[in-house]
Parts: structure tokens; C-alpha cells; sequence
């Protein structure tokens, strides 16, 4: 039952046409001045609002633009005498989705009340349309159908959805900045801007200027007022990449500003109330920096509210093949070259390589590959070296030098991948029994609960 809210200052006028909506089978709730609509449009989403346009010191037009600024969904309709019809024109430039004359005709209400709320369903219709595309904007560069990159994404659209701090973990070129982006994509933020800072590339003496701005005249060299970042951000996302790489002072004052929600710029005592998310990523090891005194324990739970880690590539091996699809796409069209595809032994050897660069790696390798072939298909011996001799040492890559643990836990995890994450079919082509296998994602730190279905086994891996 569609709700309406109806404003007018003449009381017969609100109980007979109020009377009349609800007999029309609408709910409506009455209110006797421009005041007491507005404080109502605040707090409730009326399907459609009606109001009078004459009334005391807050008429029909401060109505409208209240509507139009807390409930810019909700359309208005404008009632108005003979003798005010250009002002109810100038009420339809602004914004009011039709106006009726007094006295009303009710038919003719219905219709126009019909039409406005055809209009609301269209407008909401238009506007999931848009955030469903932002969404798939938001997760489009984040390739892979592998069991990681799946529940990867699943991780990101729940952490999206709220305004926490997030911590991203990961390899460098294992797409950190990629996650980023589509958690602002996703978030109610997205129509805000997203900063992007470099905190590896920043000296300590600019950083805090850069981060938070200065005023003219707090250096030399300070020659007007600079707003910095985080200012720049203001009702959107900051990522802070690298954020492992900030020096213990800075730390400090990131902190001050996660603490206090405020920054102050270099050369003011004057706090800044801030509205903006912070996205960290760092392809360090926090707690082993804490541990050491090179990074504030306090900074580091603020930052990890929400923890999230990208696998390297060496780790989801399945998603080579379409990454390197993609890619060859992407650079076909902006080098104006053909290249078909990889041939099969080409591909087997891109997908036994570990890419210890991850997605920025094999990204730059196609590029080269496409701007410097001459043939339609890529064979093995157009591959760089280092990728050729990962041929010749077979297709399980596993370099000497590493644990026999290390090793066992590598190939476990590349057959669950190779499956899609079946872990019944994964135990059976390694040999071992489901409970061993549970057992031995465990102990590799990947949690994984046992169902209570699986008996006993004593194999081993």
C-alpha cells in the first residue's frame, strides 16, 4: 500500500482529501504546516508527497526542495488556487512531478498520483541498475574462477558493504591496488573519490604535507594553502599502498588520525573533522615488523579490522589461461596486432611457470610477446628463457632448494586447484584419504572444518 504523505494548513481540506486517498486505497499521513512535513520527510520514505503551495512562512516549494534534498526518490505533487499557477510552474522547473488546481479532481488525482508513483518504481529500477553495473565494474579486473579468487571476491562484497578499515595482504603484482578499487566500486562511497598513496615512494619530509596539507607559510617554499589527501578524499576511500614502508613518526600521526577521526595541517592547530575509509595493503609481514620495533602494534590492529590476502599466481595456477586470454585481448587492440592465440605446449609452460612477479608479471610478458610476434599463435620458442627452462624441468615446477614440507604443501594445494577446490576428488588423486587431507589444510593454516561424515583413515601424504 503506496504511503503518501499530505500537507496543507487548512484543516476541512486535510480531512476531506485525506479521506478521499484513503478510500483510494493509499495510506496517508496527514501533516498541518510546511514545518511538520519537512521534519517528517527527514525521518520517513514517502512513496509520493503531496502539499499545498500557500502555507504560512514554509510553503509547497520548501517542501519540494526539502524532498529534493532527503528524498530525492519521493516525487511531489504541488496543489495550488487560480491565482498561483505560475509559481506552481516555476514548482515543476524545480523539481514537483505535476500541480492540480483547487478545487481537486479526484479522478484526476488517482491518474496523476498513479503516474508519480510509476515514476518512483522506474527511478529505483534505474538506480539498482546502476549500482549492479558499479558492482561488476568494481569486480571486473579481478580475474579467476579458481576456488581463492572466488571466495576472494565473495570476501571483498562483504567488506564493501560497511565502512571498516581494511588491511590488504599479498605478493607484490598479486593485485592489491585491483582489490582496492573494487571495494570503493562496491561501497556507498563509490561516487565519491578514491586517493591513491604511495607511502614506499613519499619521503617522511613530504609525506606529512602530502597526507595532510599545509598552510601558506609553514615552510619555506610553502607559498599558498595545499589541502592534502585526505582532504581530497573526503567522503570516499584512501588507499595507502606500501603502508609497511612508512617511517615510525608517520606512523604515529596516521594513527592520531584513525584515533581522532581529524587531521591538522602542517602549520595549523586547527583539527579537520575527516569522512573518509581507509584501504592499507603491504606485501610486508606486519607482525614480524611489530615484533621488531619497526611498526606501532597500535596502527596495526587499527588497520587489520577487516584482513584481506590475494594469492600469489603460483598459487591458483588455473587462472593463467583466462588471465593471459584477457591480456592478449587488452594488447591486441592497443597495439593493433592479431595475435590468435598461445599454442598448447606455449600455454602448459605459462601455466608451470610461478610468476613470481604474480599478474603484473604475466601481464608485461604479454604485452612483449604481442608487440614483438610476428605470427598469429605463440609457440614455446617465443617464450623469454626463463619460461622455457620451466618447460624443460617438467610441468610440476618445484625449484630444489625448498623443504620437503614446503614442497608437499605447494602440490597439495596446486591439485585442489586443478580441481576447483573438490577436496574428495583432490584426495583421491593424491592417494591420501579425506581425513588426512583436512588434516593437512590445517596444518597449513587454512582452516578447514572436517565433516563429521568422514571416518577415520591412516594415510599419509
Amino acid at each position: 500500500m503506496p504511503l503518501i504523505l499530505f500537507v496543507d494548513d487548512d484543516a476541512e481540506t486535510r480531512r476531506q482529501l485525506g479521506g478521499a486517498l484513503t478510500d483510494s486505497g493509499h495510506k496517508v499521513e496527514l501533516a498541518k504546516s510546511g514545518e511538520e512535513a519537512i521534519a517528517r520527510l527527514r525521518e520517513v520514505d514517502f512513496d509520493v508527497a503531496l502539499s499545498d503551495l500557500q502555507m504560512g512562512e514554509i510553503g509547497g516549494l520548501e517542501v519540494l526542495s526539502a524532498a529534493r534534498e532527503f528524498r530525492p526518490e519521493t516525487p511531489v505533487i504541488i496543489l495550488t488556487g487560480q491565482g498561483s499557477i505560475a509559481v506552481a510552474v516555476e514548482a515543476m522547473r524545480k523539481g514537483a512531478v505535476d500541480f492540480l488546481t483547487k478545487p481537486v479532481d479526484l479522478d484526476h488525482l488517482d491518474l496523476v498520483i498513479e503516474k508519480a508513483l510509476s515514476s518512483r518504481r522506474i527511478l529505483r529500477e534505474n538506480l539498482e541498475l546502476k549500482q549492479e553495473l558499479k558492482k561488476q565494474q568494481g569486480t571486473r579486473k579481478l580475474l579467476g574462477n579458481s576456488s581463492s579468487m572466488q571466495a576472494l571476491r565473495r570476501d571483498i562484497e562483504r567488506a564493501a558493504s560497511t565502512d571498516a578499515t581494511v588491511l590488504l595482504r599479498g605478493e607484490s603484482g598479486a593485485g592489491k591496488e585491483l582489490m582496492a578499487e573494487s571495494i570503493h566500486m562496491q561501497s556507498h562511497r563509490s561516487s565519491g573519490p578514491m586517493i591513491k598513496v604511495n607511502c614506499a615512494a613519499l619521503a617522511e619530509g613530504v609525506l606529512e604535507s602530502e597526507l595532510f596539507g599545509h598552510e601558506r607559510g609553514a615552510y619555506t617554499g610553502a607559498h599558498r594553502l595545499r589541502r592534502g589527501r585526505f582532504e581530497a578524499a573526503q567522503g570516499g576511500t584512501i588507499f595507502l599502498d606500501e603502508i609497511g614502508d612508512l617511517t615510525i613518526t608517520s606512523q604515529l600521526k596516521l594513527l592520531r588520525v584513525l584515533q581522532e577521526k581529524t587531521i591538522e595541517r602542517v602549520g595549523s592547530t586547527t583539527p579537520i573533522p575527516i569522512d573518509v575509509r581507509i584501504v592499507a595493503a603491504t606485501n610486508r609481514d606486519l607482525e614480524e615488523a611489530v615484533s621488531a620495533g619497526e611498526f606501532r602494534e597500535e596502527l596495526f590492529y587499527r588497520l587489520s579490522v577487516v584482513v584481506l590476502t590475494s594469492s600469489p599466481l603460483r598459487q591458483r595456477r588455473s587462472d593463467i589461461p583466462l588471465l593471459s586470454s584477457v591480456f592478449l585481448r587488452e594488447f591486441n587492440a592497443a597495439h593493433g596486432r592479431t595475435v590468435a592465440n598461445f599454442s598448447a605446449d606455449a600455454e602448459r609452460c605459462m601455466t608451470a611457470y610461478d610468476w613470481p612477479g604474480n599478474v603484473r608479471e604475466l601481464r608485461n610478458c604479454i604485452e612483449s610477446l604481442v608487440v614483438m610476434s610476428h605470427k598469429t599463435v605463440i609457440d614455446l620458442a617465443d617464450l623469454p628463457p626463463q619460461l622455457r627452462q620451466t618447460a624443460e624441468l617438467g610441468d610440476v615446477n618445484l625449484p630444489l632448494g625448498r623443504t620437503l614440507d614446503h614442497v608437499s604443501r605447494e602440490y597439495l594445494l596446486r591439485t585442489l586447484d586443478s580441481v576447483g577446490g573438490n577436496k574428495a576428488r583432490a584426495a583421491r588423486i593424491l592417494g591420501i584419504g579425506n581425513k588426512t587431507l583436512y588434516r593437512k589444510l590445517q596444518e597449513y593454516g587454512f582452516g578447514t572444518e572436517m565433516p563429521a561424515s568422514i571416518g577415520p583413515d591412516d594415510s599419509e601424504l
